[in-house]
């Protein structure tokens, strides 16, 4: 019943239930719902239309002391993110904005490598101290900007005024660093993430893209391998390709697999690939080609498609090796002989947001084509100094 994208709740304390959202024309709209049913009790309505950047969204409702605060994102989700406020008696306002709107940005700030910031939403600490956690990107350079590894989630200290207005980091950009004293301390993870397939459900950080078959995969088949089978669909098709895969998180890391492929035609492919898109992404390929196995770097960046290096395979396991730096990713294999031999290298900027769209950012992953099945021993993903 109630149009747009961003919907929040805020549960007030008199019991009543408000959704929030943005709309058309562009604004925050608002309506009061039935929590029971989910129905509208009253029609979405209008309540602000920001401060006059474009796309007003990601909207958040708080009652907190004796006003109504509307947390809102305005200038896209780009370079020109912002977060503003407004305050009013009642929920539906009229809202005041914030004096010091915006409230937070990096807008105009090319020196930060934290840009984008925005989609804000506002906690508590058990000390009662408030926070506020929004999106951001790192771009890889400040001339030309680019950012492949997605939004990411950034948290920065938040206190109130005494005109009862929110105070973002004390009006100070973020860092990508911030002492944070009133935080429990947590145990950091170790640099090395190596999954050795020897469990019978998948790590929580592998993912899919879209809606995974189980019968293309299998932890059982073969014990202590993941056994990888062809779906029919390609990395280049907008379909449910085999891919298992991780978030690339770091701008400089390593990604290996121990891989047992062997090929029967040339409909046959697994790998490793650094996947944005299907219309952007790079593999590290076994294939057959001219009834021999080899090992290739392929590139699609749109609608462009290169081998960028090929290389005839002997029969045997393979370690697939991608290195990853700000500017590029590098392919390396090893066979029986455990000596890794270079293969190519590649562009990041080509799988950025800026290049290829959409806001994710880049996945590393085994995936397969055909209906040869695919047997990795071993997945390692290793953040570096950054």
């Amino acid at each position: 019943e109630q149009d747009g994208i961003d919907p929040s709740l805020l549960f007030d304390v008199d019991g009543r239930v408000y959704l929030t959202s943005t709309g058309s024309p562009p604004g925050i709209y608002q309506s009061e719902i039935d929590l029971t049913t989910g129905r509208c009790l009253t029609p979405p309505r209008l309540i602000w239309r920001g401060t006059g950047g474009r796309y007003p969204e990601g909207p958040h409702l708080y009652h907190i002391g004796g006003f109504y605060y509307l947390l809102i994102s305005e200038g896209g989700t780009e370079y020109a993110h912002r977060v503003t406020l407004a305050r009013a008696t009642s929920p539906w306002g009229t809202f005041e904005p914030c004096p010091h709107n915006p409230i937070f940005t990096h807008m105009d700030q090319p020196e930060n490598p934290l840009q984008a910031t925005g989609h804000a939403d506002l906690v508590q600490d058990q000390r009662g101290n408030w926070w506020m956690v929004c999106l951001a990107v790192r771009p890889t350079q400040r001339y030309f900007p680019t950012h492949h590894l997605g939004r990411e989630t950034i948290l920065v200290p938040a206190a109130w005024d005494e005109r009862k207005w929110l105070v973002v980091n004390s009006g100070s950009p973020a860092d990508l660093v911030m002492e944070a004293d009133t935080l429990p301390a947590q145990r950091t993870q170790p640099n090395t993430e190596r999954d050795d397939f020897d469990h019978s459900v998948l790590d929580f950080r592998l993912n899919f893209i879209r809606t995974p078959d189980e019968s293309c995969w299998s932890l059982r088949e073969r014990p202590g391998w993941l056994r990888l089978r062809g779906s029919g669909a390609t990395l280049n098709d907008a379909a449910a390709p085999t891919f298992i895969g991780r978030r690339q998180q770091h701008f400089r890391c390593m990604a290996r697999v121990l891989l047992d492929f062997e090929p029967q035609t040339a409909n046959d492919e697994a790998g490793l690939t650094v996947y944005q898109n299907e219309d952007h992404h790079y593999e590290l390929a076994i294939i057959r080609e001219d009834d021999q196995r080899h090992i290739v770097v392929r590139q699609r960046i749109g609608t462009l498609t290169a081998v960028t290096a090929r290389q005839s395979l002997p029969s045997g396991t393979v370690t697939l090796l991608i290195e990853a730096d700000t500017l590029e990713y590098r392919f390396a294999y090893a066979g029986s002989d455990h000596v890794m031999h270079p293969l190519a290298t590649a562009r990041t900027r080509y799988l950025s947001s800026e290049v290829a769209g959409g806001f994710t950012g880049v996945y590393i992953g085994m995936y397969v084509y055909g209906a040869a099945p695919a047997d990795f021993d071993w997945f390692e993903y290793c953040p570096q100094v950054e």
